[in-house]
């Protein structure tokens, strides 16, 4: 067998590719992804980060959600779930961001103030002249954002983006013909970022038909009929893939569908529905693969127990020896107080209390600090 190099087989589970939902405001986005976890995950399966000033999760009833209203509170969400991933988020499936754009807001406040911790004498006070300018404080921003939704996946966390939109002016490369697309409010640069990590991308969006009606009035110059635009009818609806390039829409599955109706079922659908397209070109049943799976992620699960408490012990063992550092370092004139530890650590054959190498001699020695 070849050393590098494994054939790859379906995911069966929606939430684990990347998904994200972007739409106008007020259409429904994250309603609809409630439900979606909901029915996914289970109502402990899910938790929507409510990012700097979105605020939308309040006008949602029973919704599982967290406010981050700064990069320092969403960094910390992040890490202790990543820290307590199989005790108290045993449950936890998935994690939405909402919404992306403000996440790049507190990226971007991140990355200047990073930069002008490293460079007191030179500050700046934007993006484009963060880290030396020419977009590096962009690239930079783009780097911890993704770094953190990767921290997640690592303990098997999976991500939903949700975000907006706006109407952009696209001239083709080919025909040199300009067109209007409905795509992300977010920079080129951003979105880009995001579009290339997603499996699917849905463009949720009203649509109307608006026909002309007469008024009953003829123009006084042209003596022809004046009619006016009436809105006849609209739907919601999501799209997957638009031929016409008028939505900025994907999916890396080949088999999805274009459009759907705004509705969590049908979304669901959706995304199974090229997911079994897609698995069905291989040569297991649906059932051989879901058990395979199910035993692959019992394992994964019962490793990131394992994994989780070496790192806390890990991380309790490191505190201990920073606090014998800290109590040597302010009592190295008084020799009385430190007596008590050195002779300790001699006893437990170290040479001076800084390089002990385990947690039970660590918090032995500690506890003699007076």
């Amino acid at each position: 067998m070849a050393k590098y190099g494994k054939r790859n087989e379906i995911d069966l589970n929606p939430l684990s590719y990347g998904i994200s939902l972007l739409g106008e405001s007020g259409v429904g986005k994250t309603t609809l992804i409630k439900s979606v976890c909901e029915k996914l995950a289970g109502e402990d399966g899910y938790l929507f980060l409510d990012i700097g000033k979105e605020d939308g999760c309040r006008a949602i009833n029973g919704i599982v959600a967290e406010t981050c209203e700064d990069w320092d509170k969403f960094e910390e969400v992040v890490d202790y779930i990543v820290d307590n991933r199989t005790s108290e988020y045993a449950d936890l499936k998935v994690v939405v961001i909402d919404t992306i754009d403000q996440l790049f807001d507190l990226a971007e406040q991140e990355v200047i103030a990073l930069h002008n911790r490293n460079n007191p004498d030179k500050r700046v006070d934007s993006i484009n002249a963060a880290m030396g300018g020419y977009m590096k404080g962009q690239d930079k921003a783009v780097e911890i954002v993704l770094n953190k939704l990767w921290e997640l996946k690592h303990v098997g966390v999976s991500f939903i983006i949700i975000g907006h939109v706006k109407n952009k002016d696209v001239t083709d490369i080919v025909s040199e013909e300009s067109y209007k697309t409905l795509t992300s409010n977010l920079t080129q640069r951003y979105f880009n970022a995001i579009k290339t990590k997603v499996y699917f991308l849905g463009l949720a969006y009203v649509d109307r038909e608006i026909i002309k009606e007469k008024t009953g009035k003829k123009n006084t110059v042209t003596k022809k009929d004046e009619t006016k635009s009436v809105l006849k009818s609209e739907v919601r609806k999501i799209n997957f893939r638009d031929d016409n390039f008028a939505l900025d829409s994907k999916s890396r599955f080949a088999d999805i569908v274009e459009s759907i109706p705004l509705d969590p079922d049908a979304f669901i659908k959706a995304m199974q529905d090229a997911i079994l397209a897609e698995h069905s070109k291989g040569s297991k049943t649906v059932e051989q693969s879901q058990k395979e799976q199910e035993d692959a992620e019992a394992k994964r699960l019962k490793d990131l127990v394992i994994a989780e408490e070496k790192a806390k012990k890990e991380k309790e063992f490191s505190g201990l020896v920073g606090k014998i550092k800290d109590y040597i370092r302010e009592n190295k004139s008084e020799m009385n107080k430190l007596k008590p530890m050195l002779e300790e650590a001699k006893r437990l054959g170290y040479a001076n209390p800084t390089v002990v190498d385990n947690i039970d001699d660590a918090k032995a020695l500690l506890a003699l600090a007076q």
